[in-house]
């Protein structure tokens, strides 16, 4: 997907998931972190999956990460990269990969986190190279 598409997605916005898309439109990705046992976790959920503790509340990422693996759809036009990319603290996401050569891009290569709009006043985080 490149930042130029304008297509809409469809999001599933629920109460355990809405803190998480309204600090995508305001570009803060946010995780959850476990006062618990003291891990974070994504995808936003609030019963943490280290230790099943629902103390659990939303922290602010870096927003920064480096790509684990990766995926070229060259079939679809224009292509795209979809990719787990593992942030600075900790944890994985799945996402996409956008405004970066598409030849160019490595596994443990540095990426940071924009936002593409997602239509109905949401963001979806992505990622292009650091």
């Amino acid at each position: 997907m490149s930042t130029d598409q304008k297509s809409k997605i469809n999001l599933v916005v629920n109460s355990e998931s809405k803190p998480y898309w309204e600090g995508a439109a305001k570009g803060q990705l946010l995780i959850r972190a476990c006062d618990a046992c003291g891990k974070v976790h994504h995808y936003p959920r609030t019963i943490c999956p280290h230790c099943f503790s629902d103390d659990t509340a939303f922290v602010e990422a870096s927003g920064n990460g480096v790509i684990y693996s990766y995926s070229v759809t060259r079939q679809a036009k224009p292509p795209y990269v979809i990719a787990y990319v593992k942030l600075d603290e900790g944890v994985s996401m799945l996402t996409n990969i956008v405004d970066c050569e598409i030849d160019k891009i490595r596994i443990g290569q540095k990426v940071r986190v924009k936002f593409s709009e997602a239509g109905d006043g949401y963001a979806l985080p992505v990622f292009t190279c650091a």
